[in-house]
């Protein structure tokens, strides 16, 4: 083991090769906004028919969107390993004398569910009251967050997932074969077919459980980056097809991009299980109406004002972070850098191939006139 930085946990940890990921130049990377999701799952089906239509790969859902707090596809995996994991270390400090990662392998039949618990929520619905006539008289108030005011009561939100291309991936330190390399030229990681055995070390280490074992080919695959779109400076399938507009893809290594601004200077994205170790790529706006206690344990190693920090910009965002957010889902090209209006009116995103693709922040109002008056 060797020591690396570890931005997100602001502290150097074990891992088993010295990849120098602060200093790469360009790094795969996603926010999601789950403020936004309406659990179509388009993205999902748009993941599905472009890659893993294949024998074997019928159970393979690279990008899925689960229910949370009870959905996961494979089921429970993020509470099996959580309930495991010793606190305060990463999978790679906790690994088992003889092991790289501290993992474990779910069993086949966790595959088989991977829409369980959609849209059942968390907590108990208010209690109405009526009166003789059948009016409605009375509902029990709706607890709140004092520090947010957002009641919850009950609540749920979907969690949108793909692999997260991490700086120091578990799967990669796992695999005994050598079979899964970072790219140099993005940081996408990838499984080469003709080293791997399907040893299935990658499915164990992996805590986000996103490589799959194809029992058709015996090999392991997993999500791929949409890497060939990527190289024709396109977003991912799910980025494209995404109909609520929640997703923007980017290099979260350039001080010009939205990625990096967003993560790194107005920081009101965080990443998915940072305890985990491994500096995930893809990063979330926190829902604002879910508990504190629940998205600190998701989001922010357990701190809640982190947390609670987040979601206030968010509630009550910038004007640059206002237009900033309007370029969610404007175009299939990746967006390199952004420039602003001088009172934040608009966003513009500059694309790698030069395109520019401007956003109001507010919509223009006209007031018809003469014959077409809005007058009564």
């Amino acid at each position: 083991m060797t020591k690396v930085k570890n931005w997100q946990l602001n502290r150097e940890v074990e891992y088993p090769y010295a990849e120098p990921a602060e200093k790469r130049d360009y790094q795969w990377a996603m926010v999601f906004n789950p403020n936004r999701c309406i659990g179509c799952q388009t993205c999902t089906m748009a993941c599905k028919s472009t890659w893993t239509q294949g024998e074997g790969q019928e159970q393979m859902w690279w990008n899925n969107v689960e229910t949370k707090p009870f959905g996961g596809f494979p089921v429970g995996w993020d509470f099996n390993l959580l309930q495991e994991l010793p606190n305060g270390k990463t999978i790679f400090e906790a690994a088992p004398s003889g092991e790289r990662v501290f993992g474990y392998q779910p069993d086949e039949r966790e595959y088989d569910y991977p829409n369980i618990y959609e849209d059942v929520p968390a907590g108990e619905y208010p209690v109405a009251e009526s009166d003789a006539n059948g009016f409605v008289s009375k509902v029990d108030a709706v607890e709140t967050d004092p520090d947010r005011d957002i009641p919850q009561r009950v609540w749920f939100f979907y969690l949108q997932r793909v692999c997260n291309h991490c700086s120091y991936p578990a799967c990669l330190a796992a695999c005994p074969r050598k079979a899964i390399y970072k790219r140099e030229e993005d940081g996408i990681v990838l499984i080469d077919q003709k080293r791997c055995r399907g040893y299935r070390e990658c499915v164990k280490a992996c805590p986000y459980k996103k490589p799959f074992f194809n029992s058709a080919t015996k090999v392991s695959e997993k999500c791929i980056g949409c890497y060939p779109r990527i190289e024709q400076g396109l977003v991912t399938r799910c980025v494209a097809a995404c109909v609520g507009k929640i997703r923007l893809y980017g290099n979260i290594n350039d001080p010009e991009g939205p990625l990096h601004y967003l993560v790194h200077e107005e920081k009101v994205a965080l990443p998915l299980y940072p305890q985990f170790g491994t500096q995930p790529n893809v990063y979330y706006i926190p829902p604002r109406w879910a508990p504190l206690e629940f998205l600190a344990q998701m989001f922010g190693n357990g701190d809640k004002n982190k947390v609670r920090e987040t979601i206030q910009k968010y509630v009550h965002p910038s004007p640059k972070l206002l237009a900033t957010l309007g370029l969610f889902g404007t175009t299939n090209e990746i967006i390199k850098k952004i420039e602003y209006a001088s009172d934040f009116s608009w966003a513009e995103g500059i694309t790698e191939q030069g395109k520019r693709v401007r956003v109001p922040v507010e919509e223009p109002l006209e007031i018809r006139q003469g014959d077409f008056s809005n007058e009564p």
